[in-house]
């Protein structure tokens, strides 16, 4: 057992981890993001990054140059806290900066960095010259600030998030919220080597090898997910041009609109009358009919227009007549047509009657089909669709 928690070994995981960092620094710098619109957040983020594994080389190069020091392992704990803190708050500005439809205020971003360098020069400064007494308080002072910080974080990362998955389901016919599911894994992993880090300074600093090999696994996992996310990043984009247009369209309208309601005493032409409600259905039956529901990557403002009414009289259709949402209902026309497709023709892949019917992404239609049949595509039509 001596092997696995001696100094030496200790040291190899902190060369590993300084090397990987450094690799990792290096590779974001060089990705160039595509030039879109709406790309210049992304190129904030992926700064954010870089910058978060270059301290975190740094860091774990300024630890192993005092390798000699009587109280190593301490010491080392002491700078994986510093350099989880830093991390945490790099890398989580990073993913919310991809989830907002603006910028969040950077000027945070700072105040949390500069209370960061602050705590850690006390820190560093506290165990090379101060009492032990001392040492525990700042000690006990930085891992409140920094708890109170990831808190802090949680609660802004959920409000952007959730706005995030609403702007999708607001642009997008089509469920995409699995396509964000990583940024919210990623930030769930940032905040667990906050509390790993913790729980390893006070009861486990025997076994410093483990929690940086799980460290290193997390900056290797967490940058490829988001060199993954920069080729497909015009997914949220799109939705948060469309956002910021029909916010701005809005805004503009909302002068003309008041002035148009005080000259006429007449009631509001948003509240739509039975007729125009009744007239969706024949039109909605004709798209069916000529199977328009196949057809993906449309906005919801899109396929009303093509079927010759508005989104807001749709939606109203929905509500009143049908009682489910009108994505939900489609879904069940692209599963229904799948199951007979399925069937009817035996030669044609899963995955591929998937994308016949609509669903432009393979692991939705799967999940889709499992949700509303109870079974998957392929038991379906293993059993001839007696399930």
């Amino acid at each position: 057992m001596e092997f696995f928690v001696s100094f030496h070994d200790i040291r190899l995981f902190q060369w590993i981890a300084m090397i990987v960092s450094a690799s990792l620094a290096v590779v974001m710098l060089l990705i160039k993001v595509p030039h879109t619109e709406h790309a210049t957040r992304l190129t904030r983020a992926k700064s954010l990054v870089a910058l978060s594994y270059m301290f975190c080389a740094f860091i774990f190069g300024y630890t192993l140059s005092h390798h000699d020091i009587e109280q190593y392992g301490l010491f080392s704990a002491m700078t994986l806290l510093i350099n989880v803190a830093f991390s945490t708050a790099t890398l989580s500005f990073s993913l919310i900066n991809l989830l907002g439809h603006r910028y969040v205020d950077f000027s945070k971003l700072l105040v949390s960095i500069f209370a960061i360098f602050i705590v850690s020069m006390a820190l560093i400064e506290v165990f090379f010259n101060g009492e032990k007494n001392v040492f525990n308080i700042v000690l006990v002072t930085s891992i409140a600030m920094f708890t109170s910080m990831c808190i802090y974080y949680i609660i802004i990362f959920d409000k952007w998030y959730r706005h995030s998955i609403m702007m999708l389901e607001k642009y997008y016919d089509e469920d995409e919220e699995h396509k964000l599911k990583w940024i919210k894994f990623c930030f769930i992993l940032a905040m667990l080597t906050e509390m790993f880090v913790l729980v390893y300074m006070f009861f486990l600093r025997g076994f410093m090898f483990i929690y940086i090999g799980f460290y290193i696994l997390f900056l290797l996992y967490f940058a490829g997910n988001f060199i993954s996310f920069i080729g497909s990043h015009k997914l949220l984009l799109d939705a948060f041009g469309h956002w910021t247009i029909s916010q701005a369209n809005k805004s503009s309208k909302k002068k003309r609109t008041a002035r148009k309601m005080k000259k006429t005493a007449a009631p509001a032409a948003a509240s739509s009358s039975m007729d125009d409600i009744d007239s969706v259905k024949p039109l909605l039956d004709e798209w069916v009919r000529q199977k328009r529901y196949r057809e993906y990557d449309k906005s919801r403002e899109e396929i009303a227009d093509e079927i010759g009414t508005t989104k807001e009289l749709l939606n109203l259709f929905f509500a009143r007549e049908v009682g489910k949402d009108f994505r939900a209902w489609r879904t069940e026309l692209r599963i229904e047509d799948a199951k007979a497709l399925l069937l009817s023709d035996r030669k044609i892949s899963t995955n591929m009657i998937g994308e016949m019917v609509g669903f432009s992404d393979r692991s939705n239609f799967h999940r889709q089909f499992t949700k509303l049949v109870g079974c998957s595509p392929k038991h379906w039509r293993d059993t001839d669709g007696k399930i």
